[in-house]
């Protein structure tokens, strides 16, 4: 059974982004690639308890084991050597990657507290988005009992086929990402 967005992308979103924007092509409609979470764990080089814990919360956000990333070069600043295990990342397509989408925006995100939405200018050139996450207890996956510290996360959503910031602004929308209307985000300086 197809996830929830994933039907209400290719039923209805798919054909309003091509009308819209003037698109001739359906395959040339702007479409969520994938999605990458990666939760660092710089308190790993003392606790390698805290990486185990890290794995098995990010497995329990995602639904998917994350894999193991380690540091590419030694800092002595941070008492950091070359090959530690200093953070963790998931990447998902397909299914899993449209219910977590559909999660993080319809159940984790209205958990946040004081949210006012999320900034439009955390693009990069190619139409990515990039957000972090200060806590990871807002995903109810979390056991609140068996968190040993608060610890963010960034969530990349990487598209495909879009042409301009604008055209990826528009689908994640229509997904229902909680784009900031007026105001400031939460964390933003006001001017």
């Amino acid at each position: 059974m197809p996830a929830t967005l994933k039907k209400k992308y290719t039923e209805t979103i798919r054909g309003e982004l091509q009308s819209q924007f003037d698109i001739k092509n359906v395959m040339q409609v702007p479409v969520i690639e994938k999605v990458v979470v990666n939760m660092g764990v710089g308190d790993a080089i003392g606790d390698a308890r805290l990486l185990d814990a890290a794995i098995e919360e990010l497995t329990a956000i995602t639904g998917q084991f994350p894999s193991v990333r380690t540091a590419r070069k030694s800092i002595s600043n941070f008492k950091l050597r070359e090959g530690v295990k200093i953070g963790c990342m998931v990447t998902l397509r397909g299914e899993r990657m449209y219910e977590f989408i559909d999660r993080l925006f319809n159940v984790a995100m209205p958990r946040i507290r004081d949210f006012r939405g999320v900034s439009a200018k955390s693009f990069d050139g190619q139409g990515n988005y990039t957000l972090g996450i200060k806590d990871q207890s807002i995903f109810p996956e979390v056991d609140q009992d068996k968190l040993a510290r608060t610890r963010g996360m960034n969530i990349t959503f990487v598209m495909a086929r879009s042409n301009s910031t604008e055209q990826s602004r528009e689908l994640l929308r229509k997904m229902g990402m909680p784009f900031v209307t007026s105001g400031t985000a939460a964390g933003e300086k006001r001017g």
